[in-house]
């Protein structure tokens, strides 16, 4: 699948993933999408700890209860670490930013599915539970949980507003 088919194709998974599981070739490579997205300043503060043990993927699910977790035979959890350039400044929220996305669509492209969870880990301590939980170092932050399989349901994309509506050349009139 080419990259303007896995935009196209890509949808946000909430359901049921089937018992297939991911072969760690693919895994692999899901993962070194996010390590070549950019980064300011080529900082790289962004890490993933993949998650495949049956004992902690239950004990995040736990956590986080849901279907997708309960389910995933993959859950992929990204850290951020602050990381100051010499000018002063942070790029760790832009750099997950664009590790995940380029984690969505080559999962898409591999034909599985995921959902991006950063939301719920903001309500009642989950991220610092899921941190305890994994051992993550004190200095980098659980900031999203991508849960991957295969969809047992063909999920399809939402609808996005019309290009007149969010789009202009050079200026708004």
């Amino acid at each position: 699948m080419d990259i303007f088919e896995a935009l196209s194709s890509r949808y946000s998974y909430r359901k049921e993933f089937s018992n297939g599981k991911i072969p760690d070739e693919n895994i692999r490579r899901i993962v070194a999408a996010g390590l070549k997205a950019p980064s300011g300043c080529n900082c790289q503060s962004t890490s993933f700890v993949i998650v495949t043990e049956d004992s902690l993927r239950e004990k995040i699910a736990e956590i986080l209860p849901s279907k997708v977790t309960r389910t995933a035979p993959v859950i992929l959890v990204i850290l951020t670490e602050e990381i100051v350039t010499p000018t002063g400044q942070t790029f760790e929220l832009e750099d997950y930013g664009a590790a995940v996305e380029n984690i969505l669509l080559a999962a898409t492209a591999l034909g599985y599915a995921t959902v991006w969870l950063d939301g719920m880990l903001k309500l009642d301590g989950k991220a610092e539970k899921i941190h305890r939980l994994l051992s993550v170092p004190q200095e980098k932050t659980v900031r999203a949980i991508l849960p991957i399989g295969v969809p047992k349901e063909t999920g399809v994309p939402r609808e996005k507003k019309s290009w007149e509506e969010r789009v202009v050349y050079n200026k708004f009139e």
